[in-house]
């Protein structure tokens, strides 16, 4: 999870796992699948009852470019969840809309966001014009251990870390350009709400 929540709790997020008998094979890839094996490119054999492969999502945007839609990464919509298409909305993983706070345009593919946008892209198809400005958020499970993240920051050039992730008990704040983009927390909820909050509030600006 380090390209998402920076090195520190990228680490942590590994080592809780390898404390619970994880191993991982970082930097290697599985080259073939047999009945009970899984060949490694590297030479190495692990055995295996059953398999899970991650391997990534990609929006599926070739039915809005047929139709003239624009894309880049996903379907691009306006505040109003609106493409370039008059009266044709976009919402959920494959949106690509306008965020207020960063300036940028992102997608988040999350069901709690891909919910607010599908209440708010139904209103506006209805006639209303209400924008879309939520904090997008999401939440990791690992064992006992919650991790909370509110905002959205693809880049950023600073982190500042208040408390101590190794004890599970920090709030992480991604900025750029001193600004506050994300906040990752480890059972510090009231401080993640705050900074939920604060990025409400400047949105509605």
């Amino acid at each position: 999870m380090e390209r998402v929540l920076g090195p520190a709790m990228g680490d942590f997020v590994r080592t809780l796992h390898e404390e619970h008998g994880v191993t991982f094979h970082l930097e290697d890839v599985a080259n073939a699948i047999d009945a009970g094996q899984v060949h490694l490119k590297s030479g190495g054999r692990l055995d295996a009852d059953f398999i899970v492969a991650g391997v990534g999502v990609r929006p599926r945007t070739r039915l809005a470019e047929q139709a003239g839609i624009r894309t880049d990464h996903g379907v691009l919509v306006d505040e109003f969840l609106e493409t370039n298409a008059p009266g044709i909305f976009a919402a959920g993983d494959i949106a690509r809309w306008p965020d207020r706070h960063s300036g940028e345009r992102i997608r988040v593919e999350h069901w709690v966001v891909a919910e607010r946008q599908g209440q708010v892209a139904a209103l506006n198809m209805l006639g209303s014009r209400k924008k879309f400005d939520a904090v997008p958020f999401f939440w990791s499970q690992h064992y006992d251990v919650p991790i909370n993240y509110v905002g959205h920051a693809e880049q950023w050039d600073r982190i500042d870390l208040d408390g101590d992730i190794a004890s599970r008990d920090c709030i992480l704040r991604y900025r750029r350009n001193g600004m506050l983009l994300a906040a990752a927390s480890i059972f510090r909820d009231r401080e993640s709400l705050s900074e939920e909050l604060a990025m409400e509030r400047f949105r509605s600006r």
